[in-house]
């Protein structure tokens, strides 16, 4: 009969560590607030939804620079109304942007975008290097690969998303600023 004891015992305590593991995976991807679900994908980037589901980001990730960089990936509108991106902000940065970039020749010039990005019901809007981004400039310090960079867009409805994506190296886009009277080169 001593055998049994330990052996329930042992049971009982696999049970408990089994029921604890998967409690731990179904909270895995909320927010203390619930506010946003975040989840890695393969490419190390992260995802981002806002509360009412409607926005995700995919595939976020922000270049690994100093001074400036910028945050790209895939806005999806899951909703059946348009949205519009028109801000952005991140505890990274004294000035955050909507930017496009425009090419003329061999360079391309970056500039502030008038209006924001639409992203159609049901549709999607790219955010990517050389083209559409979010601009992040006076960086409080370096961005470094693997740094997590937060980052809350807002939208024309008042809705927000608050995501967090992952710096990583990046050596193409070089493009100028529009009105920049050292026209300097960038690369974000």
């Amino acid at each position: 009969m001593r055998r049994a004891i330990p052996l329930s015992l042992a049971s009982a305590a696999i049970v408990a560590a089994l029921a604890l593991v998967g409690c731990s995976e179904a909270d895995a991807g909320e927010s203390s607030t619930g506010a946003v679900s975040a989840e890695a994908t393969s490419q190390g980037a992260l995802a981002a939804t806002n509360p009412d589901g409607a926005v995700t980001l995919d595939g976020g990730w922000a270049k690994a620079a100093d001074g400036m960089s910028g945050v790209f990936g895939t806005l999806h509108n899951a909703g059946d109304t348009d949205l519009t991106l028109v801000s952005a902000t991140s505890s990274v940065a004294d000035i955050v942007e909507l930017h496009e970039s425009i090419t003329s020749g061999s360079s391309t010039t970056m500039r502030e975008v008038e209006g924001g990005f639409s992203v159609p019901a049901g549709g999607s809007f790219e955010l990517a290097p050389g083209g559409n981004h979010i601009m992040l400039m006076e960086l409080q310090a370096p961005l470094l690969a693997g740094d997590e960079v937060p980052v809350t867009l807002t939208f024309d409805d008042g809705s927000t998303l608050d995501a967090t994506v992952l710096a990583k190296d990046f050596g193409g886009a070089q493009e100028n600023y529009a009105g920049d009277a050292d026209a300097h080169e960038t690369e974000h």
